[in-house]
């Protein structure tokens, strides 16, 4: 069996420590010292330039230089992305390219001329024409995206081929969502036990989370996995290369999380911004005087310290917690209040920064918007909690 396997580790950037904590460590630490331990095997891993931020906070260098050693023997390769995980389809196009280049300048502080990426995670895999067309410009050649993102459709992707974005000319593979789905080991396990493995790739894509923080895997079927004899793993960029050929495909906007009938209905992002959600709508709004108002105060003093808590207010968190959605098996309802009023307390902080006494009349319609975005968030948090209880 030929396993490609990607990981995407990230965790928001003004996130409590502990959370940070214990992803690091029942997570992205087995990832790595499973790789250490099976010198053969091989990922292709993204690591957002935030989380590297928050470990050099943590006293967590030591875990970046092993993923280095790893990089420099070959055994995982690493992508781009942007810095703080927005949406990028959502996000203004200048902020896009800003964070890509942000991303960069982090990672290459720790791995230099090692850290060479060729391929780029748009977080959440949330694909939009405009922003691949960034990435390509950028420099990079593939996207991995969500099978969704082909066609519109699930089941329908032949995931032993590479195929050519018309829009971008960007490479793509694609992950197969149901078993991306599953606990990926137990899956594969299940697989060879029955058949032998099988010639068609298997490409999956997760949060490097489910490896022992979101799946606690007592019984150690990951590295079971890891030590069979039938398996086979590559790089995303081997993968790419090896393919003889690349088929156009013209893409659909999407996510990972997006289903057939939002897509038919033009919701691509309905996670992150639904017309009919209030809460978000009054967000974007907050999102969008922000960005404006930096972006009008360049020269201000504070300039720096405004999108410092702007980059941390775009994040796709804080977003994705006002959509309470039913994930059901496979998680918790999307919608927390703190999660929202975190996200909500950068943006505001973002236009307070600036000095300038001309921004008066934005703040206090920064203000405003602000009040009326943690007002409506409590009443319908307690509406729902009574009504659930």
């Amino acid at each position: 069996m030929l396993w490609i396997n990607f990981l995407h580790c990230y965790q928001p950037v003004n996130v409590d420590a502990h959370i940070i904590e214990e992803a690091t460590e029942k997570g992205y630490e087995r990832l790595i010292g499973a790789l250490e331990e099976n010198p053969d095997v091989k990922f292709t891993m993204n690591f957002s330039g935030c989380l590297f931020l928050r470990w050099k906070e943590l006293g967590y260098e030591r875990l970046a230089a092993r993923i280095g050693a790893l990089l420099g023997r070959g055994q995982i390769e690493l992508v781009g992305t942007a810095a703080y995980h927005p949406i990028m389809p959502l996000a203004p196009p200048a902020e896009v390219v800003r964070q890509i280049e942000e991303n960069e300048r982090i990672l290459r502080k720790y791995f230099g001329a090692e850290f060479k990426p060729r391929g780029f995670f748009m977080p959440e895999m949330a694909y939009g024409e405009e922003a691949a067309k960034i990435i390509k410009e950028a420099g990079y050649d593939w996207l991995i995206l969500d099978e969704i993102a082909h066609n519109g459709r699930l089941g329908e992707t032949d995931f032993g081929r590479v195929y050519l974005d018309a829009h971008s000319g960007l490479k793509v593979v694609f992950r197969n969502r149901q078993l991306s789905k599953s606990y990926v080991p137990d899956t594969l396990l299940g697989i060879i036990e029955k058949t032998e493995g099988e010639n068609t790739p298997v490409i999956t894509a997760t949060d490097g989370e489910l490896y022992g923080l979101r799946h606690e895997d007592p019984d150690g079927r990951f590295e079971e996995l890891l030590g069979k004899r039938q398996l086979r793993t590559m790089l995303i960029s081997e993968f790419i290369d090896a393919a003889k050929t690349a088929e156009t495909a013209k893409l659909r906007p999407s996510s990972w999380e997006s289903s057939e009938e939002e897509l038919k209905s033009g919701k691509p992002y309905i996670l992150w911004y639904d017309r009919k959600n209030k809460v978000q709508q009054k967000l974007w709004r907050l999102a969008r005087l922000a960005y404006d108002t930096i972006e009008n105060y360049k020269d201000d003093k504070y300039y720096d310290w405004a999108r410092w808590h702007l980059v941390r207010g775009l994040a796709s968190c804080t977003f994705w917690w006002a959509s309470a959605k039913d994930f059901r098996l496979f998680g918790p309802i999307s919608w927390g209040p703190d999660e929202i009023e975190r996200g909500t307390n950068e943006l505001i902080r973002a236009i307070r920064a600036i000095d300038d006494e001309s921004s008066r009349e934005t703040k206090i319609k920064a203000e405003r918007l602000y009040i009326a975005i943690k007002r409506l968030v409590w009443e319908r948090h307690w509406a729902y909690y009574w009504k659930r209880t």
